[in-house]
């Protein structure tokens, strides 16, 4: 696993473009304000770009690539289309599945289970839209990562819009620990799997 993601507070923020259909994302250290890793959704094919324009766009098939600001690859994310609950799939940099997530039934704010390669779940990402509030919990209650929208630190000047937010890790997750690629790849996907 890439060094990039042993720290525990980052800053997300989103390319924002009229016209623009694929996501795109820069992601800082919170300590420093240096771009440490790009968001980038670089293979999204003609219909797929079209329906990012209608009320279907929470439906599309996604493939985003997470990396270093050099192109260093660090994790993969995919879901093919998704009709009613999303199940999305997440490889190392090595393009060998780590996990994924599953979109829970009958959640009310937005949830989803995070899982391992063999389908196990990790933990659950719970949230309230209201508020742009997500948590990592463990099945025992234990908090992995927090999401948020509000930020009074260092980089605050980078994050006035809604489409910027603040990913904070547990310092319990040990620094290689896989499930920091899955937190991560889970964040880039909020706003596809659940809102849009």
């Amino acid at each position: 696993m890439h060094d990039a993601l042993n720290g525990n507070l980052f800053l997300v923020k989103e390319h924002v473009g009229m016209f623009k259909a694929a996501n795109n994302f820069d992601i800082y250290d919170a300590e420093t304000n240096e771009v440490v890793m790009h968001c980038r959704e670089p293979r999204l094919g003609p219909f797929a770009k079209l329906f990012r324009f209608t009320d279907y766009k929470r439906m599309t098939p996604f493939d985003i690539e997470i990396s270093t600001p050099s192109g260093e690859p660090i994790c993969h994310v995919r879901r093919g289309i998704s009709l009613f609950l999303s199940k999305v799939s997440v490889y190392d940099e090595s393009e060998k599945l780590i996990g994924g997530f599953k979109q829970k039934m009958f959640s009310i704010g937005g949830a989803f289970n995070v899982l391992n390669a063999s389908d196990e779940p990790v933990c659950t990402l719970k949230g309230k839209w209201t508020s742009w509030d997500f948590r990592f919990l463990t099945p025992d209650g234990i908090e992995l990562a927090h999401v948020a929208k509000k930020w009074a630190g260092l980089g605050k000047e980078l994050f006035t819009s809604a489409d910027n937010y603040v990913l904070s890790i547990s310092e319990d997750v040990p620094p290689d620990n896989p499930v920091r690629q899955l937190i991560l790849a889970a964040v880039m996907c909020i706003d596809m799997v659940l809102k849009e």
